[in-house]
This record gives structure tokens, C-alpha cells and sequence, in this order.
């Protein structure tokens, strides 16, 4: 459902996947039955001829699957995963399908969980790796969260690589989101200056969903039902009070998605307000005259807004980033329900305005099923190319196939909802709101 709103044409040099050398061993897959897809067949940028933003050149992606030869001999590979960021549905599911393609699968029995993040890969922080069995990943499945810890910040690269050399680590699966990822291509590229022979692979995950070159990252469609539920009950409080207004705030720092999936998924929001589509909230043809007509004409209403929409209507302040060195945004929440109840006061108007904060409630869940299968379908991908030797590489979707990215080219764009897109015109449609895109060419 997201749109794919990348902002930059790649070239070709920039989405071929390093590798660490020859494949020379035989994949175990082959005496299992397993078959191969042809290693020459490729996934178009430009889904069909004659795109209105082709580039004249051909470019294509690396398709994702196993391969026949590998670069690291199974009964001598150690591997690891590290869980980084803030947590998200199917965390657990990631590690426990990655674990059993390994071990079941390619025959690799040492297989680690770094704790805590990327601070579990710091030497100074001694933290002894946790060693994975199948006892031990069984029913995490079922569990939000993540059985390894997490946190947010990065590690000094030379640090992490001092860490998997003194561990005989030869693959690190990265799951994270852009942060995340950023932090993988700085290990990947120590280790490549070094000579070292390691894998670094990432595996994206974010409930924002703004990864780029994925359609949608696991933990997005979890989200979705969660918000929708919350949406749900906004709207029940709503009617049932005289001058109702149900305020849901939704995660997303700078996109838009779930605050415009839960509203689509829901059909209960009036208003939607994201940070791509920044818009007025006094005088004529703002958010409040807008909400006031909809408050006289039918008595409640149900407004969305994202976490990171509205930072225009702040005075400037405090610059500050947080641990993943993202700029702390304003509670555009609390702006909200103030101005809004003193608008309302304003014109004698009686509104009861019910506030919803549910983003950690909704991110610490169990995935859903849309979203079992696919950490399933990442976490088996991402073996399948560490084993074959890709490095510096993230496992994406585009054109409704799995593939191979560079986690160099992805850090290096940013994924945002378009305002011209199907989503967004969705969110019009259901919603009713007033357009407040800006004209083109103006």
C-alpha cells in the first residue's frame, strides 16, 4: 500500500552489490531439492517502458534468493543478529526464521544474539554475545519486542569490528531501521578498509515504514490494525460526548504512513495530518475553521495527526537529537489539544476533547499475520545472500520482488509518502479535509 516515493534515480554502479570474494563452496540446499533462480536475472528500476522519470539507462537490481555456490563453508561460519532502534512487531519472528535457515537449512551451528544493540557490539561495554538453540528461539515467535535488547545510538565502527574479529563473528544480520542501517554501512565499510572477510547484512524494520527501496517493512502492517483499533475507539468516545473530539496522535517522524493507513484501514478519521502535507491552522481555510464547520455540521469528529506533522507552528527552539541523532520534534499532540479547546472556548462552542498517545502500546505487540510472513521472507533472504558472500547489503522490495540493495545507496535517500500519490488521495477521499497541498508551481 505505501507509495514508492524515492526521490532519486540511482545508476547502475550504485545498485551493485559488493561481494567479499568467490563463491566456492556448494550450498547444502542443492542435496535438499532446493532450486536456484538464474543469478542473471534481475529486477527493473522502471517497471515498464516508456516511465515518465526514466533515465535512459536500464537499471536494474540484484534478485534475492539462495545461490549455488557460497563464499563462507557452513561447518565453519559463526553468525550473529543484533536488534537496533525502537522495537516493532516481528522482532522475535526475524531471529527465530533467520536462526532456522541457518541451522536447519546451511548446517551453521554457531549462531549468536548481540544484546542491547549496537552497544552490545561495543568492547567496553562486556557484554558477552547470548548463544542461540533452538530451545531458546522455539517460542519467541509469539513475543513482542526482542529476546536480545535493543537500543538506539550507533558505536565507533573500529570498535565493532575489534568486537566480531575477537568473536570469530563472519556475518552480522543488522535489524533495524535507516538509523540502523546508516550504522551497518559504517561497520561494513571498517571492515572492508581492514581486509577483513565479515558480512554485514541488514534486515530493514520500522513501523514508519520509510525505509527506501522497501514496499513495506515489517511492523507496518501490525501497526496499521493497532492504530485502526485505536482510531476505532477515538471515534466512540467522540459521539458518545457532546462537541466530541477523539485526538489520536500516531508515530511517524517524518512520514506519514500509518497516520494515513490507519485512517484508510479504520474509515473512522475526519482529519489526518502528516508532516509531508504541512498545513495552516488558523484563518481562513485551516485546520481549526475546518474542524469548527465539521464540529456544527455533525457534532464529532476524529482527528489524526502524526508525530512529526505541525513542527512549522513552533517558535524555534531547542535543536537537540536524540541517542539515533534524529532532531527531537515538538509534541504537536499537546499543541493541538490546547489550541483547539481554546478556539472552541473562544466562540462558546462546547467541545470535549479526548486525547490518544498510544504509539508504544501499538509497536510493543505481537506482529500479525501480513507481517509473520514477511520477517519470515526477509530473515531467509538475508541468509541466503550472507551465505553467498554479499556484503554492505539490505534486504528490499521493489516491483514486487525481493531484493538486493546496497545499503550505500539506500542511507543516502529518504522515503516519504507523496501528496500526489494514491495514498494521499485516499486519506482525501475517506477523510473529506480540506486539500492543503500546495499548487503546483506556486
Amino acid at each position: 500500500m505505501p507509495d514508492r516515493a524515492d526521490p532519486t534515480t540511482p545508476v547502475q554502479a550504485a545498485v551493485d552489490v559488493p561481494v567479499l570474494g568467490p563463491a566456492r563452496y556448494e550450498s547444502p540446499l542443492r542435496a535438499k531439492g532446493r532450486r536456484f533462480p538464474d543469478p542473471s536475472l534481475r529486477v527493473r528500476y522502471q517497471a515498464r517502458e516508456g516511465s515518465d522519470d526514466l533515465t535512459g539507462e536500464d537499471l536494474s537490481f540484484e534478485k534475492a534468493g539462495p545461490r549455488e555456490k557460497l563464499f563462507f563453508d557452513p561447518s565453519h561460519t559463526t553468525a550473529a543478529f543484533v536488534t537496533c532502534g525502537g522495537v516493532a512487531p516481528g522482532l522475535n519472528n526475524t531471529i527465530r526464521s533467520g536462526f532456522y535457515e541457518l541451522l536447519h537449512n546451511y548446517g551453521v551451528t554457531r549462531i549468536l544474539g548481540i544484546r542491547n544493540g549496537y552497544r552490545g557490539l561495543d568492547p567496553a561495554e562486556a557484554l558477552e554475545p547470548m548463544v542461540l538453540t533452538p530451545d531458546f528461539v522455539d517460542d519467541i515467535n509469539d513475543l513482542g519486542g526482542t529476546v536480545l535488547g535493543t537500543s538506539r545510538g550507533s558505536r565507533q565502527p573500529s570498535a565493532i569490528a575489534d568486537y566480531l574479529e575477537s568473536h570469530d563473528i563472519d556475518i552480522l544480520f543488522c535489524i533495524g531501521g535507516d538509523g540502523t542501517q546508516r550504522g551497518a554501512h559504517a561497520i561494513a565499510r571498517e571492515i572492508r578498509a581492514r581486509g577483513d572477510m565479515r558480512s554485514i547484512v541488514g534486515i530493514p524494520k520500522t513501523i514508519d515504514n520509510d525505509v527506501p527501496y522497501v514496499y513495506m517493512s515489517f511492523g507496518y502492517a501490525t501497526a496499521l490494525d493497532e492504530a485502526a483499533r485505536v482510531l476505532r475507539s477515538a471515534h466512540v468516545e467522540a459521539k458518545s460526548s457532546p462537541g466530541g473530539i477523539g485526538l489520536v496522535k500516531l508515530m511517524g517522524r517524518d512520514a506519514g504512513f500509518i497516520a494515513a493507513g490507519a485512517a484508510i484501514v479504520s474509515q473512522e478519521a475526519n482529519f489526518v495530518l502528516v508532516p509531508e502535507v504541512p498545513f495552516p491552522l488558523d484563518g481562513q481555510g485551516g485546520f481549526l475553521e475546518a474542524l469548527e464547520r465539521r464540529m456544527l455540521a455533525r457534532r464529532h469528529a476524529v482527528v489524526v495527526v502524526a508525530e512529526g506533522a505541525g513542527q512549522h507552528l513552533f517558535e524555534p527552539g531547542d535543536a537537540s537529537k536524540d541517542d539515533s541523532g534524529n532532531a527531537r520534534y515538538r509534541d504537536i499532540g499537546v499543541l493541538l489539544c490546547d489550541r483547539i479547546r481554546q478556539h472552541f472556548r473562544q466562540r462558546e462552542i462546547e467541545v470535549n476533547v479526548k486525547y490518544f498517545d498510544p504509539s508504544y502500546a501499538i509497536r510493543s505487540v505481537p506482529p500479525a499475520a501480513a507481517d509473520r510472513f514477511l520477517t519470515d521472507r526477509l530473515a531467509r533472504n538475508a541468509v541466503h545472500a550472507a551465505m553467498a558472500g554479499k556484503t554492505d547489503v539490505m534486504i528490499g522490495s521493489w516491483n514486487q520482488a525481493t531484493i538486493l540493495v546496497p545499503i550505500a545507496t539506500a542511507v543516502a535517500e529518504v522515503k516519504r509518502m507523496s501528496p500526489d500519490g494514491d495514498i494521499w488521495g485516499s486519506v482525501l477521499a475517506t477523510t473529506g479535509q480540506p486539500d492543503w497541498r500546495p499548487t503546483r508551481g506556486g
